[in-house]
């Protein structure tokens, strides 16, 4: 690795849930609205390595127009459980990867939206208001880009990521939350980008049965009934952050599951409810020590 202190670093951020613009954006104001975003996730890195801004140069790659979601989310005056088959499959899924007591699904085989947000808040001292809009947005959204393995959607998502790095040409790729996911499978399907460094932020790609073995390209068995995920083709060095009260990104470690991660950081990025969102990533400790390298600090 070469640092190139002259020159701003070139990074292209991949957001995670929570981050559309809306629909019928014209397309001067969508590239506003990029060079927002863009400027403030250069201004939360500059903030945890103590550098002005101006020493990173920041594309935001976005993605969440691409995506078109199932069925809506009942809410909770409407009932417990979620229109979408997919997104139920996914609350299920990672309900029970948290532990989810037995008795908290009262009987049915699917996990209630309420009795698990409850319980979530309880544990993870959370509002529990809140945390039942963050719970639909997350599943609804993962169920959108994972719908099926070549859904327009899907493709189109991954696609407009690739697309960002390969005009950007960043020497990092950021990926937040989501993110991780399509910029996993981006840089796979364009193997000839090969950024320096790929650092995932709070990344559900090992959550089981509904994200894991979905991927592309899948997991590969490793012997009995593991699998194992594929490393980043090339030299590209994948480095991994989770906060470990962080309830997205499980299971924990995800050089456990993948080839190819050559730092797996477990680090405390917030105590509040904000333990998910990229800012509060992207200023920690642990994410300036991973970059510091490649800004020459």
């Amino acid at each position: 690795m070469t640092s190139d202190t002259a020159s701003p670093l070139r990074v292209v951020a991949v957001h995670g849930i929570y981050n559309s613009f809306g629909t019928g954006i014209p397309d001067a104001r969508m590239e506003e609205l990029r060079a927002l975003k863009s400027a403030a996730w250069a201004r939360d890195l500059a903030i945890g390595l103590g550098v002005s801004p101006d020493r990173l140069d920041v594309d935001f790659a976005y993605y969440a127009n691409r995506l078109r979601p199932g069925p809506a989310a009942q809410g909770e005056e409407d009932g417990d459980f979620l229109d979408d088959p997919l997104a139920q499959e996914i609350l299920d899924a990672w309900a029970r990867e948290l532990g989810l007591p037995s008795e908290v699904a009262q009987g049915h085989a699917a996990v209630p939206l309420r009795g698990f947000a409850s319980w979530m808040a309880r544990r993870f001292d959370l509002a529990e208001g809140p945390l039942g809009v963050f719970i639909r947005l997350l599943c609804g959204e993962v169920a959108a880009y994972l719908r099926s393995a070549d859904a327009p959607e899907r493709v189109a998502a991954r696609e407009e990521v690739a697309a960002r790095i390969a005009r950007h040409r960043p020497r990092v790729v950021v990926a937040h939350s989501l993110g991780s996911v399509v910029a996993y499978e981006a840089l796979h399907a364009h193997p000839e980008l090969q950024p320096e460094l790929f650092l995932t932020l709070g990344s559900p790609l090992a959550l089981p049965r509904v994200v894991f073995e979905r991927l592309i390209p899948a997991p590969r068995p490793a012997g009995g009934t593991q699998l194992r995920g594929e490393g980043l083709p090339g030299g590209t060095r994948w480095v991994n952050i989770a906060d470990p009260g962080d309830p997205v990104a499980v299971p924990p470690r995800l050089g456990r599951f993948f080839d190819g991660i050559a730092l797996d950081h477990t680090t405390a990025i917030s105590a509040h409810y904000r333990f998910h969102h990229a800012e509060n990533y992207l200023r920690s400790a642990t994410t300036a020590a991973t970059l510091a390298p490649y800004l020459g600090v």
